[in-house]
């Protein structure tokens, strides 16, 4: 069986489906919390692959998440070793930076709800990319967003924004500005964080029983683009 490391940022930002889609492809998941004193390890060790899932801290912000830093060099190790790594929402941010992008406060605002995502055409010759449709769903709430690429890096998909959705930093790193992996229930608890600390900017408080409702509506469609997408990368573990 096929074992990938997962760091997991906080309580709040599980693997959840995409998780669920892992160990349907037969992946085990090996997950390491350090919010709750896990050390992140140096090298992936018996591990196949990396996932770097997500979580409300800045990708730069080292004083509030002491183990970025150590998180980041995980990423750049894994890149350089060839070892499949996939980074969402914040991890999309990490594994930019780790590999020389900058990341920052989108210049546009918050982005809240289930967006609609427009695949690029570098996409359809990419080992992963190409199995996400040319028009697909996907829940987003972040501040945050990639601004600059890593040189070398392929830009896969945009949201209805124009905003980056998915990127290739390098030859086995993709990441995914989107959660994929969560449905309603996690991110009405993101919604109620950020509305009870005057952090929800990207839609009025009046209009989440609306936006929580789409993503609800949305998730089977998510599951119906996003699942083989995660199948395809996990179809890389151990190819190496």
């Amino acid at each position: 069986m096929t074992r990938v490391l997962v760091v997991e940022h906080q309580e709040s930002c599980p693997p959840a489906a995409v998780g669920r889609w892992l160990e349907g492809e037969g992946v085990e998941l090996a997950i390491v919390r350090p919010y709750l004193g896990d050390v992140v390890p140096e090298d992936l060790g018996e591990c196949d692959g990396l996932v770097v899932l997500g979580g409300s801290m800045g990708a730069d912000e080292d004083e509030r998440a002491r183990w970025l830093p150590a998180v980041r060099a995980l990423i750049t190790r894994a890149a350089r070793e060839r070892h499949p790594v996939l980074g969402i929402c914040l991890g999309h941010q990490l594994a930019a930076l780790a590999l020389g992008g900058r990341t920052g406060r989108n210049p546009v605002g918050q982005t809240v709800g289930a967006r609609t995502v427009t695949r690029c055409e570098e996409a359809a010759t990419d080992p992963v990319a190409a199995a996400l449709p040319h028009s697909a769903w996907v829940p987003q709430w972040n501040d945050d967003a990639v601004l600059a690429l890593p040189d070398g890096s392929t830009a896969l998909a945009v949201n209805d924004r124009g905003d980056l959705l998915m990127a290739r930093f390098a030859p086995t790193v993709w990441g995914i500005q989107g959660h994929p992996e969560a449905g309603r229930e996690q991110v009405e608890r993101w919604a109620a964080t950020d509305a009870g600390e005057g952090g929800l900017t990207g839609c009025a408080v009046e209009e989440l029983p609306s936006v929580l409702g789409e993503v609800e509506r949305r998730e089977p469609e998510v599951e119906s683009a996003w699942r083989p997408v995660v199948a395809a990368w996990a179809g890389l573990l151990g190819a190496g």
